[in-house]
């Protein structure tokens, strides 16, 4: 170690704005070239180095009285380069992760929910004639129970009555003689988009 050093590091430890300056320009250029060998970006080597340079500032007790400068500020360069390749690898693999999984989870969701609305508009199907008629006209149409009522000649009583039947056979059929084998979690979305339905229709009152 040159006696150089040796004061630029006691003058540092003191708090020594002239003797941190006097390092800066001695080495910034060389630590920025060491960095950017590791990262290849210019302005993120410089930021780096910078980094290193005020973390010393702010902790002068990192340098050892009888340390090596020159030695302590290239690793310190290189272990801030490694942490910031660290630190980028990992937030892409989070994001990747996060996109895959939101992606492939978005997915199946829209794929099972597909599914289950299949299931019910089969089981509208299977309604009498006219109260599948009204329960259409209602849910597909998006008519009151008083243009429905005018169009089919019926009284807005008996429209309300094929919207009660219709939902209650339409209850028993998804859920009371249900497919055992659906597991809880499909349950309850059938129920959740059963739910949707029966609110959407009540609403046209």
């Amino acid at each position: 170690m040159s006696s150089s050093d040796a004061a630029l590091i006691r003058g540092i430890r003191a708090n020594d704005r002239q003797a941190f300056t006097e390092v800066y320009e001695r080495y910034f250029q060389a630590l920025v070239m060491t960095a950017h060998r590791y990262v290849k970006n210019p302005g993120i080597a410089k930021e780096l180095v910078q980094e290193v340079f005020i973390k010393l500032w702010e902790q002068p007790s990192l340098l050892e009285e009888d340390g090596a400068l020159k030695a302590y500020l290239f690793k310190a360069v290189i272990n801030q380069s490694l942490n910031f390749l660290k630190r980028e690898k990992n937030i892409a693999r989070h994001h990747l992760v996060i996109a895959e999984s939101s992606s492939e989870g978005y997915l199946e969701n829209l794929q099972e929910e597909q599914e289950l609305k299949v299931l019910i508009y089969k089981e509208i199907e299977k309604l009498p004639t006219q109260c599948q008629r009204v329960f259409k006209m209602s849910r597909f149409d998006g008519l009151k129970y008083r243009e429905i009522a005018e169009t089919l000649s019926i009284s807005e009583k008996t429209v309300e009555h094929h919207i009660i039947h219709a939902l209650k056979v339409l209850r028993i059929n998804l859920f009371v003689s249900n497919d055992q084998s659906r597991d809880y979690t499909t349950q309850l979305r059938l129920l959740q988009l059963f739910m949707v339905l029966a609110a959407d229709l009540h609403d046209r009152l």
